[in-house]
C-alpha cells in the first residue's frame, strides 16, 4: 500500500481524505495556502506544507507548488479530492511522470469524460441513451439557431468546460437565443478560458439522477446505485438522497446497467459518477461524468457499508473493485451546510465561528472542517460541513434529519440551515414529489430562522 500521501485540497474533503488514510495506516501530508493556516486538517496530518497565499490559482490550483510539496515530503500519492485539480489530465499527467500516483482518473479518461462535447459522443457510441442535440461543438450563433430550430425550443446551451451552471442557459423561444449565446460564451470564457459550446434539447420536469460507479485498471466496473440530486439553486445541489423516492426497482437496474456500460467502455479506472437527467415519463438520458469522489458521496456510504475513499486509495493501489453492484439497504440524507445568508440572496457569509454545536446520535453524521472560533475565508467555496443522516425508511430519514438540524447551531455567520429546516418540512419534499425546478418557486420562511 501507499506509505505517504499528499492531499491536494483543504476544508472538509481535506479531513475526510486523512480519516480514511490514517486507518489504512498511510502518512498523510496537508498542503494549505496563507489563508488556511488555522485549518483543521492542518492538526492531524504528519506533516504540512505551505503551497502559497490565499488566491486559488496561486496555490490549489498552481500544480508546480503541489508537485514540488510531493517531492520534498516523499510522497508517493496525490488525492486531489473534488474541485481543484481533481479533474485536471495535465496534472494528472504529470504526476505520471514523476511517478507519484494520481488517485483519481487516468489522463485519458478525464480527456474523454471531461469536456462534455466530447463525452456525449462516446456514450452515444457506448449504447448509453443520450439527450438530442448539437453533435460536438458549435461554432457560430447562425449554427446554433439552425440547430434550435432543428431540435425545437427549448433548448439548453452549455459551455463544453462548465460546472457549477456557468455558461449555461435554458432558452425558451428564438428570440431569446442570441442574447443568450453571447452572454453564455463569454462567461464560459471567463471562468473557464473556454467558449466553446454545445446545445441539447431541454427536457422539462427533470430529475437529476447520478450512479456511482468504480472501475479497476484490469477492466472491471461495478455500481454502487443511486444519489437523487435534484434539490438544486442555480445549478448547485443543496440536498440528495438515496434511493430517489422517484425511481421504481426496474429503471434503477437499467440505469446502473448504462452507468456500468458507459465505464468499461472507456476503461474507467478509479471512482467516479455517470450524471442522468430523467423525464416524468421516466426516460433516462447521459448528461455528463464526473471523474472524481463527490461531494455527495457520503449518504452512498451510509446505504452501503462502503468507505468509498478507502476503495479509491485501494483501486489507486492496483486492488480490484468488488464482484457484485451494490443497491441500498437503507435511506440516507444530506444536507450541504453553506455560510450563506439565505434570506438575503444567499450572499456568501465568511467571518469568525463564535459557538458551534454539532449534532450527534445514532444515523447522524457530520463531515466538516470548521470549530468554534474559526474563521471562514471568504476566498472559497462557502461550503462548511455536511450533514449525513440515514434510517430504515425515508420517513424516518426525513425525521432524524429534522432533529439534527434542530441541534445544529452555528453563531457568528449565517448558514443554510433554516433553508433545509423548511426543506424537511415541505409537503412536495416529504411526498417525493420534485425536480430540478423545486427551488425555483421555494419561498422561504422566517419561522425558520434562528437567532445569532
Amino acid at each position: 500500500m501507499f506509505k505517504k500521501i499528499l492531499i491536494a485540497n483543504r476544508g472538509e474533503i481535506a479531513m475526510r481524505i486523512l480519516r480514511s488514510a490514517k486507518e489504512m495506516g498511510i502518512e498523510t501530508v496537508a498542503v494549505y495556502s496563507t489563508a488556511d493556516a488555522n485549518s483543521l486538517h492542518l492538526r492531524f496530518a504528519d506533516e504540512a506544507v505551505c503551497i502559497g497565499p490565499h488566491s486559488s490559482k496561486d496555490s490549489y490550483l498552481k500544480q508546480i507548488n503541489i508537485l514540488t510539496a510531493a517531492e520534498i515530503t516523499n510522497s508517493d500519492a496525490i488525492h486531489p479530492g473534488y474541485g481543484f485539480l481533481s479533474e485536471n489530465a495535465n496534472f494528472s499527467r504529470s504526476c505520471q511522470k514523476m511517478g507519484i500516483k494520481f488517485i483519481g482518473a487516468t489522463p485519458e479518461n478525464i480527456e474523454k469524460m471531461g469536456d462534455k462535447a466530447t463525452a456525449k459522443e462516446t456514450m452515444k457510441k457506448a449504447g448509453v441513451p443520450t439527450v438530442p442535440g448539437s453533435d460536438g461543438l458549435i461554432p457560430s450563433y447562425e449554427e446554433a439557431a439552425k440547430i434550435a430550430e432543428e431540435i425545437g425550443y427549448p433548448v439548453m446551451i452549455k459551455a463544453t468546460a462548465g460546472g457549477g451552471g456557468k455558461g449555461m442557459r435554458a432558452i425558451w423561444k428564438k428570440e431569446e437565443l442570441e442574447k443568450n449565446w453571447e452572454a453564455a460564451v463569454q462567461e464560459a470564457q471567463a471562468a473557464f478560458g473556454d467558449g466553446g459550446m454545445y446545445m441539447e434539447k431541454l427536457i422539462e420536469e427533470p430529475r437529476h439522477i447520478e450512479i456511482q460507479i468504480a472501475g479497476d485498471r484490469f477492466g472491471n466496473a461495478i455500481h454502487l446505485s443511486e444519489r437523487d440530486c435534484s434539490i438544486q439553486r442555480r445549478h448547485q445541489k443543496l440536498a440528495e438522497e438515496t434511493p430517489s423516492p422517484f425511481l421504481s426497482d426496474e429503471l434503477r437496474k437499467k440505469m446502473g446497467d448504462a452507468a456500468v456500460k458507459a465505464a468499461k467502455y472507456i476503461g474507467y479506472e478509479g471512482l467516479g459518477t455517470i450524471e442522468f437527467l430523467v423525464d416524468k415519463h421516466q426516460n433516462f438520458y447521459f448528461m455528463e461524468m464526473n471523474t472524481r469522489i463527490q461531494v455527495e458521496h457520503p449518504i452512498t456510504e451510509q446505504v452501503t457499508g462502503l468507505d468509498l475513499l478507502k476503495l479509491q486509495i485501494e483501486i489507486a493501489y492496483g486492488k480490484k473493485v468488488p464482484s457484485t453492484n451494490f443497491y441500498p439497504k437503507n435511506h440516507s440524507i444530506e444536507c450541504r451546510i453553506n455560510a450563506e445568508d439565505v434570506y438575503n440572496q444567499f450572499l456568501p457569509s465568511p467571518g469568525k465561528i463564535t459557538n458551534l454545536n454539532i449534532p450527534g446520535g445514532i444515523g447522524v453524521r457530520v463531515d466538516t472542517n470548521v470549530y468554534p472560533h474559526y474563521s471562514i475565508p471568504p476566498f472559497y467555496d462557502s461550503m462548511i460541513a455536511k450533514l449525513i443522516v440515514d434510517a430504515p425508511t425515508r420517513k424516518e430519514a426525513i425525521d432524524k434529519m429534522k432533529r439534527a438540524l434542530d441541534e445544529f447551531y452555528i453563531e457568528g455567520v449565517k448558514t443554510t440551515i433554516p433553508l433545509h429546516r423548511q426543506l424537511m418540512e415541505d409537503p412536495n419534499f416529504i411526498e417525493g414529489n420534485y425536480t430540478t425546478k423545486f427551488m425555483e418557486d421555494f419561498v422561504l420562511d422566517k419561522k425558520y430562522e434562528y437567532d445569532l
